[in-house]
């Protein structure tokens, strides 16, 4: 592990840090003596899952707790002495910045401009300049309320930038917003790096972001993991990451084969192969793992930050902590028939005059896992509330599992299970006790019923805190019995409303094999995300812009769509973005 001494003009050293709470009767280490450092003039992340302690290492940071043990010192200040001191010479953008959403953006600027103390002479140049990064220049009468989440979150930071910090900490600043508006909010953090040398401290879920990092620190259920720069903290894996391909297998088959196999650490769809992390340098062994596939090969790939991470993780959980050591196998054939089970045609949803989906038509099959994507604002939650019966709409024809919406609808959702992007149960409850209201609730009564939440409790590894009140669980765990749940009358069509936000790389791997496993059974997904590379383990894909389906086909067939010679292998968050802003393009030109 990196050497935590403090550096001489260090923006922020963090020495010896420990903090608890008490949560549901019980204490919680949210940081277990962590020691840092964050150098001036650069971007430092400070990586981690929900849960990993980040945010609160932001506000000890920013004087709002004090540490239980330890010492934290801002640009020379110690911040339990000096908390108000440290509090008028940063910028702090916390999770839920707070925004007054019935001002206009000028408005929330100037609120925030007196709040800091910028002297009206000084504003104009500075307000300037801040919409300009932000793109916000034409919204400065439009109210915050009505702005997409990732406008939201540019005008949050510009509201934190009104007075230049010498240093900037940002918690979670991307998590929810789409790809186009996370590599803009990345513009403007870099701009003010090298514009004006601020340092700058950024939290985040998304492991990709810890390859834009001049530094990072990676946090891990309250515990410092590792801490140097992306490519330092890379080197381990190198030489044990390889890709897989076997063209006559379907991807998430190959990818369930291949997790099971020896020496194998992780495994993860990627485009068209499988990456694999292996124990040592030795590449798997295919005729072992994949004796009927006849087109598998196996080459070296290059390290990823994400791959560095797994490995840490991997070490640290214990067999136990892993459920369904003996989980069904995704079958090697797709599940898929040619019956329609989820039919669109022309949907509208209309709020007042605004037309938040105009026109949209798609189906889905049985079997199938089907992605909907598009940007804040582009109207795929509004479509995804109509489709599992939670939003009437305003025209248009919606059919699921043979049961028009519009007329049938508690006869559809008998029929389907959904789980929500917030953790939507009831926190007050035990884990078993959420069980027997859902089972109740569905219908599920007796033996049945009975047989229905041990087969939960064993499928999700859940037994051990049956008794544990669902509040204080932790993220995975959340997910896990979030999916139970919308699992316990065992429906035939499944939605998944951004179901991994915020949780660690391996308990989204755990999720997504699941979700396999239900296709392989003949089960229909249908998902959002806002991590472009889950989109990887989708049979086809829609993407939405301004209310409408902008295109729609297989993974492969949209990043196609976006290949040029500058980009002849696109990522699925290249492709993403590349067909998001020509579509703008051509919308202004019109």
């Amino acid at each position: 592990m990196a050497d935590a001494s403090s550096p001489r003009g260090a923006a922020l050293q963090a020495t010896s840090l420990c903090k608890r709470f008490r949560a549901g009767g019980r204490e919680v280490q949210a940081l277990r003596d962590v020691s840092f450092s964050v150098k001036p003039g650069i971007v430092t992340g400070l990586i981690g899952p929900d849960g990993a302690g980040k945010t609160t290492l932001m506000r000890l940071a920013a004087g709002l707790l004090m540490p239980d043990q330890g010492r934290i010192e801002v640009l020379g200040m110690d911040v339990a002495r000096q908390p108000l001191q440290v509090q008028g010479t940063i910028g702090y953008m916390p999770q839920r910045f707070g925004l007054y959403e019935d001002l206009t953006v000028q408005e929330n600027l100037d609120l925030y401009a007196d709040l800091q103390g910028v002297s009206p002479a000084a504003r104009s140049d500075r307000y300037d300049e801040l919409l300009h990064m932000a793109g916000l220049a034409p919204f400065t009468d439009r109210l915050a309320g009505k702005l997409s989440g990732g406008m939201k979150q540019k005008l949050g930071l510009a509201c934190a930038l009104v007075r230049q910090p010498p240093l900037l900490m940002l918690d979670e600043p991307t998590v929810g917003v789409d790809p186009v508006s996370r590599r803009e909010l990345w513009d403007i953090v870099y701009r003010m790096v090298e514009q004006h040398g601020t340092s700058v401290l950024l939290s985040t879920a998304y492991l990709d972001e810890a390859e834009r990092c001049s530094e990072v620190v990676v946090l891990h259920d309250g515990d410092l993991l590792d801490q140097g720069t992306p490519d330092t903290l890379r080197e381990p894996v190198r030489g044990r990451t390889f890709a897989v391909t076997a063209a006559d297998l379907p991807k998430r088959a190959l990818q369930a084969r291949l997790a099971r196999a020896d020496g194998v650490i992780d495994a993860l769809v990627q485009g068209d192969h499988v990456r694999v992390v292996m124990e040592d340098d030795t590449p798997p062994d295919l005729e072992a793992v994949l004796p009927e596939a006849k087109q598998a090969r196996v080459e070296p790939a290059p390290p990823r930050f994400e791959d560095a991470f797994v490995d840490l993780l991997k070490a640290r959980t214990q067999p136990d902590e892993t459920p369904r050591s003996d989980a069904a196998e995704v079958p090697l054939e797709p599940a898929q028939s040619d019956h329609v089970v989820i039919e669109v045609q022309d949907l509208q949803r209309r709020f007042g005059s605004f037309y938040a989906v105009r026109n949209v038509s798609f189906a889905v099959k049985e079997g199938e896992v089907f992605g909907l994507l598009g940007a804040n604002g582009a109207g795929k939650s509004t479509t995804f509330r109509m489709l599992c019966g939670l939003l009437p709409p305003s025209g248009g024809t919606l059919r699921v599992a043979g049961a028009d919406l519009r007329t049938a609808g508690a006869e559809a959702r008998a029929r389907i299970g959904y789980m929500s992007q917030k953790f939507s149960l009831y926190g007050n409850l035990s884990v078993a006790e959420n069980l027997r209201f859902f089972s109740s609730a569905y219908g599920l009564f007796g033996r049945h019923g009975a047989q229905r939440i041990d087969w939960a409790l064993e499928e999700f590894a859940l037994a051990p805190i049956a008794n544990s009140v669902s509040a204080g669980l932790s993220l995975g765990y959340k997910q896990r019995l979030s999916l139970a749940c919308a699992l316990m009358h065992e429906p035939g069509i499944l939605f998944l409303d951004e179901p991994t936000s915020g949780v660690d790389p391996l308990a989204r791997r755990e999720f997504w094999q699941r979700i396999g496993e239900l296709a392989g059974q003949g089960v229909t997904i249908m998902v959002t995300t806002h991590f472009m590379e889950e989109a990887e383990y989708c049979d086809r894909l829609a993407i939405m812009v301004a209310g409408e389906i902008l295109t729609e086909g297989t993974p492969a067939d949209i990043k196609a769509q976006a290949q040029t010679p500058e980009m002849p292998e696109p990522t699925m968050e290249d492709a993403f973005v590349e067909l998001i802003q020509a579509h703008d393009k051509e919308a202004e030109a019109a």
